[in-house]
This record gives C-alpha cells, structure tokens and sequence, in this order.
C-alpha cells in the first residue's frame, strides 16, 4: 500500500484566520483582564455618581450613593458571570472530548476575560493536533496492515506453487512406488517404509495447503463473501468436531475491501472462540444491503472478561480486528462474561469503490 501521508490537521483555531478565535481590533477592547474591567467600571460610576451628587440636594445624597452601590454591584456581577463564562464552555469540551467527540471546540464570548479566552484556544489547538495526530497513526496502521497482508499474499503463493507442489510431486513419486511394490514382493521393508513416507508426505500437504488459505484466503477472490465464509466455517470448525450454523442475508453488492475486512474478522474470532472459549457451536450471520454489511459471530463456549482483556492487551487480535474496521469506517462490538459465551458484531457501511 501506497501513498502521501496525510496532510496536518485543520488549521488551529487560535489562529486570526479562524472563525472561532477572539475578535480583534475594536472588540478587543472587551477582551481585556476581568480585573481591569471591573476597575474602570467601579471608577466610571464612582466619578459619575460624585458628579451626579455635586449638582443635586443634599437631601438626595444618600439615594444616590445607594443607586451607586446598586449598579455596581450589578455591573460588577454581569461582568464576572460573563467573563468567566468560557469556564462552563471549557467544562462542557472537556467532556465531549472525553466521551470519544475530537471534533468538539471551545466557543468564544466577546466579554470573556482574555486569559480564560487564551487558554480556550490553547485547548483547541491541542485538539487540532490531536485529530492531526490521530489521522498519521491510521494511516501508518493501514500501511503496516496492507504491507501485512501484501506479504501474507507472497507468502501464500510461495506456498500453494513452489512447496505444495513439490510435496505433490514427492506425493505421486511415493504412491507410484507402493502401487508397483507388491505385498508378495521381496522388498517387504521398503515398501513399508515408502508407506510411512508417504503418510507423513501427505499430512505435511494437507498442513501446507491449510496454512496457505489462512495466511491468505483465496476464496475471496473466486468466491462471494457469503460462501467463503461458510466454506471457513466448515474448514475450521468441522475439523474440531464444532458444530457451525450460517446464516446469509444478502440484498446489494459488497465492496471487495469490506469484504476482506470482514472475513479477516470472522477468522480472527473464530480463531479464538476455539482457542479460548472450546464451544459446541460457532455461528455465523451476515447481513448486507445497500448501506451497510454486518457481521455476527455467536459462540457458546467458556466467554472472558472483556474489560479485562482490553486493559491487558495480552494479544493483539482484538486490536487488529477494530483497527481493520476502522479502516472502512467500521465498528466492532464484543459481547461476552465468564461462562456465557461471546458474540462479536462487526458493521461497516457498504460503500462501492469507484473504478
């Protein structure tokens, strides 16, 4: 797999060039320290107020000096309320963030205080990176997954043309000399020997050739979706003694690429189920129409402790899974407890690849 690395993030939003930064030119004049506008504000009253009273009755001095008090206190607290305002605002991100929403941003009021308004935008330059960050990663993780799976290939061909073939041809050779090696023949020795050889020739054909198809199915390249993953299941299971159930619903084409990620999925979990959980039944169903393809995979063995396993990370299977999903915009959900078996659900939207 090839390409440019992605490009940056979008452009901070403690950039002039921003929508959302603090204003600047006239309106930074309300933007200045909270503590300074409540300065000016108490001096304008004051010096108001003490004009007011040195042209008015002594008798009015004291409503005065009340009304005084009054719009000071109002101004004083408007002016605190929204000034620290963008505080809640900060809060609210926070927790947007925190609940899986990179794209939330801290909006901006034109009487918040400029310190609380700088760190504002400090916040969402941070979360530009971050999702500048997070868009490197995916694709770094899709190189190494598409140079995984090109090497699979290579590996898979190796495999079915130059070592399977000559394990064939061995296998023809050792045959051929058993048929033309009598029983009654003198050399009872070497055709009992030339039996063992060909035993072990034909098992080692037998486990090159399955692990050719699971380093890279080639089912997918003949076959729909649905019946590779019926022959997978039969396969994988049948040779256990696991009983398999299908189940297919498909309504629209699938895109090869989600095809090959939700294959790759139901190897993975099946894989599992019968390395971990020892089930007496593995299902499976696939759902598709012309806006997503769903996958669920239901099995009725030991189950584990899901949390636990994603904290532990002791493999790497269910991180391939989401990773591989998350390259077609898919998600994956794990069901499971301690004796109550496992289900995974793979979705992605079915979206066709343009020629």
């Amino acid at each position: 797999m090839t390409g440019a690395a992605p490009a940056a993030g979008p452009a901070p939003h403690g950039d002039p060039a921003s929508p959302s930064a603090p204003a600047k030119g006239g309106r930074g004049l309300l933007r200045i320290p909270l503590l300074q506008k409540l300065v000016v504000t108490d001096v304008l009253i004051n010096v108001v107020a003490y004009m007011v009273m040195r042209g008015a009755s002594p008798q009015y001095v004291d409503e005065i000096m009340i009304a005084s008090l009054l719009v000071t206190l109002l101004l004083n607290t408007g002016l605190v309320y929204w000034s620290l305002l963008p505080l809640r605002t900060l809060e609210m991100t926070a927790g947007r963030v925190a609940a899986g929403d990179l794209a939330a941003r801290v909006s901006f009021s034109r009487l918040a205080d400029r310190n609380v308004s700088r760190i504002g935008t400090t916040i969402n330059s941070l979360l530009d990176q971050l999702l500048a960050d997070q868009a490197r990663v995916r694709y770094l993780t899709a190189q190494v997954i598409g140079a995984a799976d090109a090497e699979r290939a290579r590996l898979a061909r190796e495999l079915h043309d130059s070592t399977a073939q000559s394990l064939s041809a061995v296998e023809m050779l050792l045959t051929a000399t058993w048929n033309d090696t009598g029983p009654d023949a003198p050399k009872g020795v070497l055709r009992e020997r030339i039996g063992v050889m060909r035993e072990v020739v034909t098992d080692a054909l037998r486990e090159v050739r399955t692990m050719s198809h699971r380093v890279h199915p080639s089912a997918l390249e003949h076959l729909p979706l649905e019946t590779a993953l019926e022959v997978l299941a039969r396969r994988t299971l049948e040779q256990t003694g696991v009983h398999s159930e299908m189940e297919a619903r498909v309504h629209a084409p699938l895109s090869p690429r989600v095809a090959s990620v939700l294959y790759r999925v139901a190897q993975e979990a099946i894989g599992n189920a019968l390395r971990h959980g020892r089930p007496e039944t593995v299902s499976v169903r696939l759902e598709v129409d012309y806006t997503r393809a769903r996958l669920t995979i239901h099995d009725d063995g030991g189950g584990f402790d899901v949390a636990r396993a994603e904290s532990a990370r002791t493999g790497m299977g269910l991180f391939v899974m989401r990773e591989r999903l998350v390259l077609v915009n898919g998600e994956l959900g794990i069901e499971s407890g301690i004796g109550r078996g496992t289900t995974v659900r793979a979705v992605a939207p079915n979206v066709m690849e343009k020629a």
